[in-house]
Parts: structure tokens; sequence; C-alpha cells
């Protein structure tokens, strides 16, 4: 793994799992003693997390981590549906017999860290799924076009996950599942379900403010 990748996937997660929480400002200097890494690393981190609107770089003033927004949250379920079907359906006709039993493992450690009561390795395990589904797959335009959109959802979830947590596994579970077996129609049928519920776990936590 490069530099660039390390910092980057150790700032995402710190801002998906509220450490570094929504409205903190940051700087690459602060992060560099934090995570042991480079300012330039840093700073290609941010830059590719200002394209997943994580942050917002504002020049001379810092980094802000942008708020967790609604109806920003509803548009990316809704480029997402799209995007997660065409490489679910594309990972379940494509996958080779090695990377269908990478999902089955990722499921399964799924199951044992929402057991435990992990959440944070559930949201690991589910970008792991992501990334694997995306390579299987065999599509980089798609892939590239839903990474932006994938850490914002589990940051949304994270943020109000309470009592959604088993749910939320089952129906990954069964989407990674449906891919593992090489199932395509099956593994877009699981991908439309678990989009469909967490438009509806956003919407209700609109009703839940109210």
């Amino acid at each position: 793994m490069s530099l660039n990748e390390e910092a980057y996937l150790c700032i995402e997660e710190m801002i998906v799992t509220l450490v570094l929480a929504p409205g903190s400002v940051v700087s690459e200097a602060m992060l560099s003693e934090r995570i042991g890494i480079g300012h330039t690393p840093i700073r290609e981190a941010l830059q590719r997390l200002g394209r997943e609107h994580l942050v917002q770089i504002l020049p001379r003033r810092g980094v802000v981590v942008t708020a967790i927004d609604v109806g920003h949250q509803l548009q990316i379920l809704e480029t997402r549906r799209e995007l997660d079907r065409l490489i679910a359906r594309s990972a379940a006709a494509r996958a080779t017999m090695t990377e269908r039993e990478a999902m089955t493992a990722i499921a399964q450690s799924m199951e044992a860290a929402v057991k435990a009561g992990d959440f944070v390795a559930f949201l690991r395990c589910d970008n792991e799924m992501n990334r694997q589904s995306s390579l299987s797959a065999r599509n980089n335009v798609a892939a590239a076009a839903v990474a932006a959109l994938h850490a914002a959802s589990r940051r949304f979830w994270f943020y109000h996950h309470e009592g959604r947590e088993i749910t939320t596994l089952r129906l990954h579970v069964a989407l990674a599942r449906a891919m593992a077996a090489g199932k395509p129609e099956k593994a877009a049928e699981a991908s439309d379900r678990l989009i469909d519920d967490l438009f509806d776990f956003t919407h209700g936590t609109l009703i839940t403010r109210t």
C-alpha cells in the first residue's frame, strides 16, 4: 500500500467513525503528527476527500470536515442505486473463484463484527466488500464513480445507526453471498433491497429529528 493510500484510509476512517467530528477544523500538520505520515501524502488524501465531499478545503483557513446532510445523503443513494446494482450484477457474473471465496469471508467477518458490537470493524468489512465487488465487476468506470459515494454513506449510517445494526448486517450479508454464489440477478435484487432500506433509514432520521 502506498503512503498516499494509507493516509487516505486513515483519515477517511477517522471522518467516517466521527473521530474527526463534522464541522471540526484540521490541518496537514495535525494529521501528519497524529497518524505518522508526511505532509505530501496527507495533502493528497485531503484533496481526494474533498472530491468525496467529506472535507472542504478553505484556502489560507484550513480544512473543515463537512456536515452530515440528509439531502446530500438522499442524492448519494439515488446515484448509488444504479451504480451498485451494476457492480453487484457484474461482480456475480465475473468474479473468479478466489474472489468469490474472499466475498464469503467478508460476509463472515461482518457477522462476527456485529455480534461483537464492533461497528468500526463492520464498516471496515463494508469498505472491503465495496472494494472487492468493484474489483470483481471488471468495470473501472463504474468503480471510480461509486467509490466517491460510499464513505459518505458509511459516515451517515455510523452517525444514526442505533437500532439498525441487525437489519443492515442481514442485507449486506445477503448481497455478499449472492455475489459469491455467482447469481447476477439475485445480486442485483439484493443491492436494490439494501438501497431501499438505506432510503427508509435516511427518511427515518428526518422523522426522529422532528
